[in-house]
């Protein structure tokens, strides 16, 4: 593997890295991707590296992509689950962490409900901290498979035009791409309707559109985001049948469009809201891509934290 360094000991947020971090997660990432498609899928490299899993919110795909990852790179690996373990007796968040550490855990891979967690606990353990979302904040990992899906199909990000369709407001996925995507050199509008769209957004470098059509129209890749109605505490629309309606995409609307664009979306599927599935199976679709350069990006990262 090649010799740079990332510039931080963790993985916090896209906000904390530079595009030279983001280029050396691609290069290695690229790597890792040959490995994962050989017949023997692992390598020894973290060998003697333990590697918690804290997951205090529910998830599939990034629990299992991760835990993928750290096996192929033949790290020891353990699983917290805060659904049943002693926060539901009251024990606090550092408490439950220094619990891990004192097991001589190495790097702290955190999921959590409250922005800001995985700052407040790099501030005060030893560990590697990566951010596997926080709340409404950040998703880095899932912006950087997002941007390295990207760069695969098209050779570049850069001057690209990326739309992300939907729920704005609640979306840490959106978050992390808007910075992902932008330091990357890409165009990127945010589409929804005005309610999930947050006011000021422009000031990160972004356009806002409310015309799904119009949006669709400009766009090399739409990066589509579900409806989070389990962070909604009160009704930003009026259903799920009229959201499909007016932002929905299915393979009728793209057929009226002049070009052919590329689907993407981080998952879960709201199949017959926020897609159809003529579309999120189609050939326009990069969806299960992104899940396999999921492994292989997060494979670089914990490859690169590891050798700081």
């Amino acid at each position: 593997m090649s010799d740079p360094y990332l510039s931080t000991r963790h993985l916090l947020g896209i906000k904390n890295i530079n595009p030279s971090d983001i280029e050396l997660i691609f290069k290695t990432a690229d790597e890792f991707k040959d490995v994962i498609n050989r017949p023997i899928k692992k390598v020894p490299s973290l060998r003697d590296v333990t590697i918690a899993n804290l997951f205090f919110e529910n998830s599939t795909r990034t629990k299992i992509s991760f835990e993928l990852a750290e096996k192929r790179l033949s790290a020891d690996v353990v699983n917290f689950s805060a659904s049943s373990s002693s926060v539901k007796k009251g024990e606090t968040l550092l408490d439950t962490v220094n619990n891990v550490l004192s097991m001589k855990v190495d790097m702290i891979v955190i999921r959590h409900p409250t922005p800001g967690t995985p700052v407040y606990l790099s501030r005060r353990v030893e560990a590697n901290v990566i951010n596997a979302g926080d709340g409404t904040h950040e998703h880095p990992t899932q912006a950087l498979l997002d941007a390295y899906s990207i760069r695969e199909k098209f050779g570049k990000v850069s001057g690209k035009k990326i739309a992300i369709i939907g729920d704005i407001r609640h979306s840490r996925v959106a978050l992390s791409n808007i910075f992902c995507l932008r330091k990357l050199g890409a165009d990127v509008t945010v589409c929804g309707p005005p309610t999930l769209i947050p006011k000021h957004i422009e000031s990160l470098g972004v356009n806002v559109s409310y015309n799904i059509d119009e949006t669709l129209s400009w766009c090399d890749i739409a990066n589509v985001l579900r409806i989070q109605l389990e962070r909604q505490e009160i009704k930003y629309i009026p259903s799920l049948r009229e959201y499909a309606l007016y932002y929905g995409i299915n393979k009728n609307r793209l057929s009226q469009l002049d070009k052919e664009i590329t689907i993407m979306h981080p998952g879960p599927i709201n199949r017959g809201v926020e897609l159809n599935s003529d579309v999120a199976d189609s050939e326009h679709s990069i969806i299960l891509q992104q899940v396999e350069n999921g492994v292989a990006i997060r494979m670089a990262i914990l490859y690169l934290l590891a050798r700081r």
